[in-house]
């Protein structure tokens, strides 16, 4: 694993000078001012109806040739790099496990969220690390202190260790803060993607650094996330030290991942989105002209 990023920094250092550490923090202050429990409820409801658009995968692939994730202090290249230096990292030392090679392909694709026609949410909805909502901040959520500004922060009801969940409860019954994870996770399901548990949960958690990198949450956790979770530290290290420099050669490696598109369920090809960027559409109860902008392991079987 490389020790540092492409600024020359360690991996994930929110506090270190570089040219994108204050434009990092300003997305963290709005990220954790605006995630509420209610908010993230409406953005689920609606975007859950995956109604309004459909392309096929490589499509959304192609979207995210336009976007740089602003939350991220790492890398500054279009998101479509990180997919294919995150997938084609693991395909290299795991040659077997091609449900993985798709996982690490597909796991941002929720990012067109920032695209006018999948909403164009602003970047602290569809980005940055993740963390449960109905239940207390851990301290180790990055720029912890902006929570403060969250209404649910003084909140009785939210700002317990439990909140409105139980111990045990499953990480599938926790609401987590709204963006490209559980997006993607809700497009993936609908689809009825022959993907193992283990590529949904990476989907879905891959930026919880809070639970995978330091643990916090897990009072949360059943025992077939803490199963999961062994192939979310796999992933992991992927999706974090991969990010460089170094250019994939798209044309090269496209029809292997088409192949695996494929194979992974028909209907996957096809993503719906709830695009909530005509505001007066009354189909759409967001108006998001609103919102403010700026061990050993089991091996999962495959698919088929």
């Amino acid at each position: 694993m490389p020790d540092t990023n492409a600024f020359g920094h360690t991996f994930r250092d929110y506090d270190a000078e570089s040219a994108r550490q204050k434009s990092v923090e300003e997305f963290y202050r709005m990220n954790h001012v605006h995630q509420t429990y209610d908010f993230v409820k409406r953005m689920r409801e609606d975007y859950g109806k995956l109604d309004r658009v459909a392309m096929t995968v490589w499509e959304c692939i192609e979207l995210l040739n336009e976007f740089v994730d602003e939350s991220d202090p790492d890398l500054d290249e279009p998101q479509i790099e990180h997919l294919l230096q995150t997938a084609e990292a693991i395909r290299k030392d795991y040659p077997d496990e091609d449900w993985l090679h798709l996982t690490g392909l597909i796991h941002d694709l929720g990012k067109v969220l920032l695209h006018h026609k999948f909403g164009q949410l602003p970047q602290w909805a569809v980005v940055g690390d993740t963390f449960p909502v109905g239940c207390a901040f851990d301290e180790c959520n990055v720029h912890h202190k902006h929570f403060k500004g969250n209404p649910d922060y003084l909140n009785a009801k939210y700002n317990t260790k439990l909140g409105v969940y139980s111990e045990g409860c499953g990480l599938e019954n926790v609401l987590m803060s709204w963006g490209h994870d559980d997006y993607m996770y809700l497009v993936a399901k609908e689809n009825k993607t022959t993907l193992p548990s283990a590529g949904l949960f990476i989907i879905r958690y891959h930026s919880f650094y809070p639970l995978h990198k330091h643990g916090a949450y897990q009072y949360l956790m059943n025992e077939q996330d803490k199963e999961n979770m062994k192939w979310l530290h796999v992933f992991n290290k992927y999706d974090l030290y991969s990010k460089s420099k170094v250019r994939i050669d798209v044309e090269k490696v496209k029809p292997y991942y088409l192949s695996l598109i494929e194979k992974v369920c028909i209907s996957i090809q096809l993503l719906k989105s709830t695009s909530c960027e005509f505001v007066n559409d009354p189909k759409c109860s967001i108006d998001v002209s609103v919102l403010p902008r700026k061990a050993e392991m089991v091996r999962p079987s495959s698919f088929t």
